[in-house]
C-alpha cells in the first residue's frame, strides 16, 4: 500500500490531468480554481485507500475519488456563498473572486460532472456507486438545510447538532470509504462497516472543525478566525457551553449570539472566554476523542489482517490532532 501522501499526489496528479479549464471560461475556471487549490484530499485519499485495503488497484478508484472531490468542493462553493464567507482554504471563495451566479454555476457543474464520472464504471458497480452517491448528496443537502435552520432556532439541542453534523460532512466520509470497497467488490458486512468507520470518523473530524474555527491558529487553518461565531452557528462549543455555564455566563453567550454577523469587533474573543470558562472546550476535545474511539471500535471488527487496518488507523488519529 502507499502512504497517505503517496495516495494525495497520485490522485492530484490524475486530478490535473481531468479537470481543464475550457470553453465558456468562467464556468470552468472557477472549477479549476477551488479544484487545484489542494486542501487536505481526505474523502478521494480515503476512496484510494479502502481499495486497497480490499485488496484492489487503487487506479481503478481515482474516477469515485474524483467524483467525491467534485462533490465536496460543489458543497463548498455553495455552502461559502449561504455563509457569504470571503476566504476558502486561505483565497478568496469563489463567489468573492468572480460573482455569486458564477458560483452557483459552476457549482451545479461541478455536481453533474461528478455523476458523470461514474459512468466510467460497468454493471453491478455502477448501480451502487451511483446509488449511494444519491443517497449521501441528498443526506448533505438534508444536513446543510438543517445547518440554516438552526440559525433562527433557538431550541437546538445537541442531538439536533449532532444529527446535522453526520448529514452535512460524516455521511461524505463513510461514502468515500464504501466507494472503495464497492470498487474492490467487497462483501456487504465489510462495505457497511467502513462505513461506519467513517461516519463516526467524520462526526470527529467535525467536531475539531469547529473547535479549530474558535481556537485554531489562522494561518494553518485558513479561514476566516471565529467564522461560526461571528455567524451565530450553533456548535457543539456554543450548545455545550450554554448547557455547562452559570446562569449569567449563560444569558451573556445568548446575547452574543443575538448580535448581527456584521457587529463583531469584540464579540469573537468574548465568546470564546465563555466557551473556555464554561468547560465546553474541553468537553468538545473529549467528544472528538469519543467519537474517533468509537471508529477504532468498528475498525477492529472488519475482517481484514491488521497490517491492511493500520492506515485507517493512523488515518483516524491524524484526524484527531490535526491543526488544520
Amino acid at each position: 500500500m502507499l502512504s497517505i501522501s503517496q495516495y494525495r499526489e497520485a490522485f492530484s496528479e490524475y486530478l490535473e490531468a481531468k479537470i481543464k479549464v475550457r470553453e465558456p471560461e468562467n464556468l470552468y475556471e472557477p472549477m479549476v480554481y477551488i479544484l487545484s487549490q489542494g486542501g487536505k484530499r481526505l474523502r478521494p485519499v480515503l476512496v484510494l485507500m479502502a481499495a486497497e485495503i480490499f485488496n484492489s488497484d487503487y487506479r481503478k478508484a481515482l474516477d469515485a475519488a474524483l467524483a467525491i472531490e467534485m462533490f465536496h468542493n460543489f458543497s463548498l462553493v455553495h455552502d461559502d456563498i449561504m455563509d457569504d464567507a470571503p476566504i476558502r482554504r486561505g483565497k478568496e471563495t469563489v463567489h468573492e473572486k468572480w460573482d455569486i451566479n458564477t458560483g452557483i454555476l459552476s457549482g451545479d457543474a461541478m455536481l453533474i460532472n461528478a455523476y458523470q464520472l461514474f459512468e466510467n464504471y460497468e454493471g453491478e458497480i455502477f448501480k451502487e456507486l451511483a446509488q449511494l452517491f444519491t443517497k449521501t448528496a441528498i443526506q448533505v443537502c438534508e444536513g446543510q438545510q438543517y445547518d440554516i435552520d438552526f440559525e433562527t432556532r433557538d431550541d437546538v439541542s445537541i442531538e439536533d447538532y449532532l444529527r446535522m453534523i453526520e448529514y452535512k460532512t460524516a455521511v461524505l466520509v463513510g461514502a468515500s470509504l464504501q466507494m472503495g470497497a464497492i470498487v474492490a467488490g467487497e462483501n456487504k458486512e465489510c462495505k457497511e462497516a467502513v462505513y461506519q468507520y467513517g461516519r463516526l470518523l467524520g462526526i470527529a473530524f467535525q467536531l475539531q472543525d469547529d473547535y479549530l474555527d474558535a481556537f485554531g491558529d489562522p494561518e494553518t487553518f485558513g479561514k476566516q478566525p471565529g467564522g461560526d461565531i461571528i455567524e451565530n452557528k450553533k456548535t457543539f462549543l456554543y450548545l455545550k457551553a450554554l448547557e455547562t455555564s452559570v446562569k449569567g455566563e449563560a444569558n451573556q453567550l445568548a446575547h452574543l449570539y443575538s448580535i448581527n454577523p456584521g457587529e463583531h469587533s469584540e464579540k469573537v474573543e468574548a465568546v470564546k472566554n465563555i466557551f473556555e470558562s464554561s468547560g465546553a472546550a474541553g468537553l468538545t476535545r473529549r467528544e472528538i476523542e469519543k467519537y474517533t474511539h468509537k471508529a477504532f471500535e468498528i475498525l477492529e471488527k472488519i475482517n481484514i489482517s491488521p497490517s491492511k487496518k493500520e492506515p485507517l488507523k493512523k488515518f483516524g488519529q491524524s484526524l484527531m490532532e490535526r491543526q488544520v
